[in-house]
């Protein structure tokens, strides 16, 4: 990676604006899945053990930017944040105005801000409302962009140093991810966005092959620069989920009710024989998990390419999953984002458990991305044979697309 990292600056009586994704499922007060807290640890203890204090911010769900929603507010993880570090963290109710608690902080203290989202200016969006002139639209964009200016210079404030450890908002250029580094001397990337960058990098530039990736989800319009880009990239591409039917549908088979993109079919086209030209293995479903109704109750049965009238494929047959599994089997680099059916659903797992045991049992570095997949491998108790897991979902995506990440590429090269 060729940006800098914690590692490349003194942190000793410094204070560090560390940019965390702590977003996390919470229910009732309680954090449901605590995976990006933890994450975000190395990060923190490295600060505190080398003799600097931390300004922590995230953003919490996605509240209307209109001030302060309780439903979103990231109180309930600072108290679950100072109980795994054993030490306080300060709360600051209002992450724009946290001057006294910031100027408080002693080496080794921790302040916690408010969610940056409730703040508009946060990533300074404009939403057109009917009967909004060009020219209206023109200047609430530029007023929108100078509060955002402003709130990045008062993050800024807080702080001698930037640290963007939040991979999950690197493809966000918002104020709190990447306006603030134009108003910081140093900006530093956090172990886990290293480490992020290093496995996506390597995987989609100098891969270890045979390269397979996997790709899921319910829709080709998610994906479509993804498919274009790794068909460049890998030997094998794998289709699966809801996605997959637009392909079929490509091909010439009936779907029957199962989700089907009519306004992608040419693409998937081109991606087919963009794959027969270049020499990649593209593989599709041969059989299908169909039901009559969207629901674990459903009546199901296993079909071929053909789906009947009526019916719905909502998972990867067992063929399928054989096929899927004997590819990944000779892989040594496996990139696998979006579940092959609706796996929260135990009727139509089969596909996605399948296909998770296979990539575990491998040997291949692997590296999983998304929230649907990641949650699937969780779910599996298979996580720990996994090389790498990602906290990104859009964010990893982008990087798959090929994009450039702005959270990334405002940091500061060595």
């Amino acid at each position: 990676m060729n940006k800098k990292t914690l590692r490349d600056v003194a942190l000793k009586g410094k204070r560090v604006v560390m940019r965390v994704d702590f977003n996390v499922p919470i229910k009732d007060g309680v954090i449901k899945d605590d995976t990006r807290v933890k994450g975000a640890l190395p990060s923190i203890n490295y600060v505190l053990e080398q003799g600097g204090s931390l300004v922590l911010m995230s953003h919490l769900g996605r509240p209307k930017g209109k001030g302060y929603e309780a439903e979103f507010s990231l109180k309930p993880v600072a108290e679950y944040l100072a109980k795994l570090l054993g030490k306080p963290v300060t709360f600051a109710p209002d992450c724009a105005q946290a001057q006294a608690e910031v100027a408080a902080l002693q080496p080794g203290g921790i302040v916690m801000l408010e969610n940056t989202r409730f703040y508009k200016a946060e990533d300074g969006k404009v939403k057109p409302v009917e009967g909004m002139s060009d020219e209206e639209l023109k200047a609430k964009k530029a007023e929108l962009k100078a509060k955002r200016e402003e709130l990045s210079k008062t993050f800024a404030s807080y702080g001698d140093v930037y640290c963007n450890d939040a991979f999950g908002s690197a493809h966000r250029a918002h104020a709190s991810t990447a306006v603030i580094c134009k108003f910081m001397k140093e900006n530093v990337a956090g172990f886990l966005m290293e480490k992020e960058i290093e496995y996506l990098g390597n995987a989609v530039e100098k891969p270890t092959r045979p390269f397979v990736a996997i790709l899921g989800g319910a829709k080709v319009s998610d994906k479509l620069a993804v498919v274009n880009n790794l068909l460049d990239k890998t030997d094998t591409l794998i289709i699966g989920g809801g996605m997959a039917y637009t392909f079929l549908k490509a091909m010439g088979h009936s779907v029957g009710k199962s989700l089907c993109e009519l306004d992608q079919l040419e693409y998937a086209k081109e991606m087919i024989a963009k794959a027969k030209a270049n020499g990649k293995t593209l593989l599709l479903p041969v059989d299908n998990v169909a039901a009559d109704a969207f629901s674990n109750e459903a009546n199901t049965q296993v079909v071929g390419n053909e789906i009947p009238e009526g019916w719905m494929a909502l998972d990867i047959g067992p063929k399928t999953t054989e096929l899927y599994a004997a590819a990944i089997k000779s892989a040594k680099t496996v990139v696998w984002n979006g579940p092959m059916g609706c796996f929260e659903m135990p009727k139509f797992a089969g596909g996605t458990t399948g296909v998770c045991q296979a990539v575990a049992a491998s040997g291949a570095v692997s590296i999983i991305g998304g929230g649907d997949s990641v949650s699937a491998v969780n779910k599996s108790g298979l996580a720990d044979k996994m090389t790498h897991i990602s906290t990104g979902g859009g964010a990893s995506l982008e990087f798959l697309e090929g994009k450039e990440l702005p959270g990334v590429a405002a940091l500061t090269d060595k």
